[in-house]
């Protein structure tokens, strides 16, 4: 006797049928067919490997990828015994969705167990190396056009997109060209974004001198040599200027050491001289005491050069923030 459905039951020679119809219907190629009668087979827990795999092909011929991935992913965790037929197919629909990246975590998983069968884990392998060469094929159209779209958004004066595509080539490890470099020195370009392309070229490690020019500044530098942004000194001196402030006020010790930071990540790689560390820090508690009491009337005025940080630490923060969401 069959399965149940509510109060239908599935009669042996209504299986045979269902099942004869669906390999009839695939091999004319009507998958859609195909599938609702193999859904009405798997509604009765008519569920065997011949079943199941009808089924992904079907969504796979459909172009419904996801829903085929989650029935292979959900097979392969039951680890029954057709558990590497599921993990060749799984494989297959990975490389032909691109999804690189997963394939090879999972080639390398079931590698390390040391238990695949001889044949597949020939094809593993090559579906690895396949892998390997169109993962690096797609990055390189990827940062082409990430390249090309930096040239556009820059054209634009698009600071925003400007910033977002160099640190999609920062993540994809791109290799600076030699028009990216030259960018540096263009007073257009804002400078969060120079800090981002000087940080990409450091993270290339780029040999090559640079010119930079920001904020009215202006420096020659290989950017290998320079010490990274949050190890620079001029952090270090100006926090230990604010000792007295973080243990009287904690919480506004963090907004300052926020301040401080897209302060230095404006203008770097440009740094203030370590000896102005403690003026840098009279502008932050100046800043702070304006946070805490913003009608105060009794707050003493900066002399002239806290004054001229004071300005630059503000402008700095508009101009961290216009491009960075924190």
């Amino acid at each position: 006797m069959g399965k149940k459905a509510g109060n239908v039951v599935l009669f042996p020679k209504w299986k045979i049928s269902l099942e004869e119809s669906s390999l009839q219907a695939m091999k004319e190629k009507r998958y859609e067919d195909a599938l609702e009668k193999l859904d009405e087979l798997l509604s009765y827990k008519v569920n065997h490997y011949e079943i199941i795999v009808g089924k992904i092909i079907c969504l796979m011929e459909l172009n419904r990828y996801n829903e085929a991935q989650n029935i292979c992913e959900d097979m392969l965790q039951h680890k029954n015994d057709d558990y590497y037929h599921y993990l060749h197919i799984y494989l297959t629909l990975l490389f032909q969705t691109n999804q690189y990246e997963i394939l090879m975590e999972q080639v390398e998983e079931e590698l390390s167990k040391g238990s695949l069968p001889p044949l597949l884990e020939e094809q593993s392998k090559e579906l690895y190396e396949l892998s390997i060469k169109m993962k690096a094929d797609v990055i390189i159209g990827e940062n082409a056009e990430y390249t090309e779209g930096l040239r556009q958004a820059i054209h634009n004066e698009n600071h925003l997109e400007q910033w977002g595509l160099v640190e999609k080539l920062r993540k994809s490890k791109a290799q600076p060209d030699k028009h990216t470099l030259s960018i540096l020195k263009e007073e257009q370009i804002h400078p969060v974004v120079k800090t981002a392309i000087f940080q990409w070229l450091q993270e290339s490690a780029v040999k090559d001198k640079v010119h930079i020019r920001k904020l009215g500044l202006q420096l020659k530098v290989k950017p290998t040599e320079v010490t990274e942004l949050k190890k620079q000194n001029i952090l270090k001196e100006t926090v230990y200027h604010l000792e007295e402030m973080e243990q009287q006020n904690p919480s506004l010790m963090k907004l300052l050491n926020k301040i401080l930071y897209r302060y230095i990540y404006v203008r770097y790689p440009i740094m203030p001289p370590s000896e102005d560390a403690g003026i840098i820090a009279h502008a932050l508690i100046h800043i702070g005491k304006e946070y805490i009491s913003p009608e105060n009337n009794s707050i003493t005025e900066p002399d002239a050069l806290i004054a001229s940080y004071l300005k630059e630490i503000n402008l700095c923060e508009s101009l961290f923030l216009s491009i960075i969401d924190e």
